[in-house]
């Protein structure tokens, strides 16, 4: 049954649909550059130059080439791509949220929103059926905007056309959530398995 409280579910990527875990590719990349696990991991998690990198400010090429730099890597790009996008794993969970949401489709607008960049989303798509089950993808390298920028929670509002009030926001960050909350978004923090129920119940009661 629809919650008729919802037009839309708004779903988040990663740590929700698919887990994650840069260290993967730190790992893979050690022994090719002078610098530390501490300080790669900050530069591929969440840092300026990823930050410009999933605003679509930068190319792949731009990327890699001050990643390069930063990292006085001994690699071409040929290599440092496969490692760098293998970092991507699938849970139980994972794919139990993923069937939900082809359950819900017919009832629901599906709008994926992510802070995600051009290689890691080719690579993806490449791998995974979920992004044909959302009416629209809201991804940061398209848009140029990341969360918790409120541009990119009232885009996905105006592909689902409706208002926050009858939106449903799932997302891994708990900072995140509260952002589009400040909006009006109801959202729920997807944090396991409980949070699984948490959403079952939020959309099919």
């Amino acid at each position: 049954m629809k919650n008729d409280r919802y037009d839309a579910i708004i779903c988040d990527l990663g740590n929700v649909l698919v887990n994650f875990d840069h260290r993967i590719a730190v790992r893979k990349i050690l022994n090719r550059t002078p610098k530390g696990e501490k300080e790669i991991y900050e530069l591929f998690f969440d840092s300026g130059l990823t930050g410009l990198y999933e605003e679509g400010r930068i190319s792949s090429d731009e990327f890699f080439y001050r990643v390069k730099e930063a990292l006085v890597l001994d690699i071409d790009y040929s290599i440092f791509l496969p490692i760098w996008d293998d970092i991507f794993f699938e849970t139980p969970l994972n794919i139990k949220m993923q069937g939900l949401l082809k359950r819900v489709r017919p009832r629901y607008k599906l709008i994926m929103v992510s802070n995600l960049n051009e290689s890691h989303f080719e690579f993806l798509e490449k791998k995974m059926d979920i992004f044909g089950v959302f009416d629209q993808l809201v991804l940061s390298y398209k848009v140029g905007y990341r969360k918790p920028a409120p541009e990119i929670y009232n885009m996905a509002l105006g592909f689902a056309k409706t208002i926050p009030s009858r939106a449903l926001y799932i997302d891994d960050r708990q900072d995140l959530i509260e952002a589009a909350g400040r909006l009006g978004i109801k959202g729920i923090v997807f944090d396991g398995g409980q949070a699984f129920e948490n959403v079952v119940k939020e959309i099919e009661k």
